[in-house]
């Protein structure tokens, strides 16, 4: 409960930002800062990625869609509309991304972080062989 009353206060407090990132995004966009525009564009696909099509906070639209291309209509509406823009693009995105979505499962960062409740500490005891190595 702790954690999602932390994360509904503070997407109240980022809606406003996020609508200010939005306006900064046409902004740089006609100014020619392309690559600040990517990097928000970027973030929004992910945020969208996670809030509406529930994948990984970490992983693009794209990468998800070509993860679920077998399991869900919606992934393959998505390949069908990229693939407009850019042959094989879902694929190309999931080849770059899927490396950071096993790293982030594997090290488990996905894992709540607010509220959680620790673990008793696990007492460990020297091994015997450890310390005759140490004598030698």
């Amino acid at each position: 409960m702790k954690e999602f009353l932390t994360g509904l206060a503070l997407s109240l407090i980022l809606l406003p930002l996020a609508f200010l990132g939005l306006i900064l995004l046409v902004f740089f966009g006609f100014s020619g800062r392309i690559g600040r525009v990517r990097a928000g564009v970027r973030a929004l696909d992910h945020f969208v990625n996670a809030s509406v099509f529930n994948g990984y906070s970490w992983e693009s639209i794209s990468s998800h869609a070509w993860r679920e291309r077998e399991n869900k209509r919606w992934a393959r509406i998505v390949i069908r509309f990229a693939d407009l823009f850019q042959r094989n693009h879902c694929q190309r995105a999931n080849k770059r991304e899927q490396h950071v979505v096993d790293l982030v499962l594997k090290k488990k960062l996905h894992d709540q972080t607010i509220g959680r409740k620790k673990s008793p500490p696990t007492l460990t005891v020297p091994s015997l062989s450890n310390s005759v190595e140490k004598l030698h």
